[in-house]
């Protein structure tokens, strides 16, 4: 975290999980919803809640993380737009008050060891298919000796279809961010440029490097 400034997103990979922001309309954004999974040091959240004034809920299992969260991270407390649910994420997820809610899921859940994702299948993917709205996006970070890309976007296709997959490279630490679109059909390149100029004027994020990188992965 930037002791001078908690809310700026520092790490690539953490920058990479809001590109999803290239496939909405920025006029759009603080009328969303956004839902992480995995509460991690609470950046996501701060972020999603604080700078694009987003309705904001984390799903975290362990009461420690929210602890630890507040004390060190400047989580601030729960509020009007900023929620944290105690509950297994696998679980709270398949509850219908989310379903068709989530503008912006962000999946980025590891045990202690960061070996691979905790949840990783055909089942979890199509339950987190089903929170999206219409036009909602999931992005999900990849990472950990024993997790392996091809097998995870298999099963993302599966419960997406693959033509609504996109994904970056690894990043140098190795984290690999895919986003799932809910509905198939990205933005026209001159669409996403202009969309990229406006994240990064609004909310300081290489949103432009995005735009060039970030590709489909039927194509």
């Amino acid at each position: 975290m930037d002791l001078d400034d908690p809310l700026r997103l520092v790490h690539e990979y953490v920058q990479r999980m809001m590109a999803w922001l290239l496939f909405m309309d920025a006029a759009t954004v603080p009328k969303r919803q956004a839902m992480q999974l995995g509460l991690g040091a609470g950046a996501l959240t701060k972020f999603c809640a604080k700078r694009l004034r987003m309705k904001t809920v984390a799903i975290e299992c362990n009461p420690l993380v929210l602890q630890a969260c507040h004390m060190w991270f400047a989580l601030p407390a729960d509020g009007l737009r900023q929620q944290v649910v105690l509950a297994d994420a696998a679980r709270e997820i398949q509850s219908e008050r989310w379903w068709g809610r989530i503008d912006a899921l962000q999946v980025d859940l590891y045990d202690q060891e960061a070996a691979a994702p905790v949840l990783d299948s055909v089942s979890f993917y199509e339950h987190c298919r089903r929170l999206l709205s219409a036009d909602g996006c999931m992005t999900v970070n990849l990472f950990g000796r024993a997790s392996s890309f091809q097998r995870s976007v298999e099963k993302m296709a599966s419960a997406f279809g693959a033509e609504s997959l996109w994904s970056f490279k690894p990043t140098r630490e190795g984290n690999t961010v895919v986003l799932a679109q809910r509905s198939a059909g990205g933005p026209k390149p001159a669409l996403m440029s202009s969309r990229a100029l406006e994240i990064e004027r609004q909310w300081d994020l290489p949103a432009r490097k995005w735009a060039r990188i970030f590709k489909p992965l039927a194509s």
